[in-house]
């Protein structure tokens, strides 16, 4: 599940506790592809400029999922295997999950090193990334290619709860592309099954989602933090955020600052503290 680790090639020091989160790139095998007036290639190659440029590499980046534009095509992910080559060669180790306009084969037959891969779930691109500070769950929601709703299922669900009893020494973030679907029909649709899981298990600290292609962080009634990633690629309202989120560990929670792909607009650089739950 990480691409492009390797010597520290690019010379800049690595932060620990610097994380880069991407989702909803909807790469089209045509580069010159608009929707909503954005051109999601151009998108991607300007938030790929600005982590490149920044003065210390970030240990991990984070695309969470649609990495396609509509249905998966090996187009689509050979432009994503082509823009993601710079920060590759910057040394950045790359994460991919999957959402509901990506097509796991093609995918992985884009990502070779991802099929031959040992996941943890078989046939789904989970997996758990260690860092300095925090452990990261990654799970892949893609149900049906193209159609809206999510789905993780009881095998993913038992890995996940085993996998967090066995890793309960640091915080937990859990990474999945589907908003929670509780009020609605669109999002992940064993949402409740997820938060049986994660609810009670007090080390994880944050459940991270795209899909919804909004910026917005909140927290439920027991204190876990919802973040709500913003689109690297078109939004669906206009005036919402195209771009990234910096996430800075810090030892009671993070630090998450919006990174705009136009920096003219008033919200770039916005800045949300999160105090994990005890």
């Amino acid at each position: 599940m990480v691409l492009g680790q390797g010597a520290l090639a690019s010379g800049k020091r690595v932060n620990a506790n610097s994380w880069a989160l991407l989702s909803d790139v909807h790469l089209d095998a045509d580069r010159r592809a608009v929707v909503s007036g954005v051109n999601m290639a151009r998108n991607f190659e300007v938030v790929a400029e600005e982590l490149l440029g920044l003065a210390e590499r970030p240990a991990g980046v984070f695309i969470n999922g649609d990495c396609a534009h509509e249905t998966g095509e090996a187009g689509d992910y050979a432009v994503l295997v082509d823009l993601l080559g710079p920060v590759r060669q910057g040394q950045m180790p790359v994460h991919l999950t999957l959402g509901n306009h990506d097509q796991r084969e093609r995918f992985w037959e884009a990502f070779r090193e991802e099929k031959e891969a040992k996941h943890p779930v078989a046939d789904r691109q989970t997996g758990l990334v260690r860092g300095a500070e925090v452990n990261w769950f990654l799970l892949d929601s893609l149900e049906v290619t193209a159609a809206s709703p999510g789905l993780l299922g009881a095998e993913q669900l038992s890995w996940l709860g085993k996998a967090l009893d066995a890793n309960a020494d640091r915080p937990a973030l859990v990474m999945v592309h589907h908003n929670p679907g509780i009020d609605g029909h669109i999002g992940l649709r064993d949402s409740l099954k997820l938060f049986e899981v994660i609810r009670p298990r007090k080390q994880v600290k944050a459940y991270i989602f795209g899909h919804t292609h909004v910026w917005r962080t909140e927290q439920d009634n027991t204190g876990l933090h919802l973040i709500n990633l913003p689109p690297v690629g078109y939004v669906f309202k206009e005036g919402n955020p195209s771009g990234w989120v910096q996430a800075t560990l810090e030892p009671k929670g993070m630090l998450l600052e919006l990174r705009y792909v136009d920096r003219s607009h008033k919200a770039h650089g916005q800045k949300v503290r999160l105090t994990w739950r005890a």
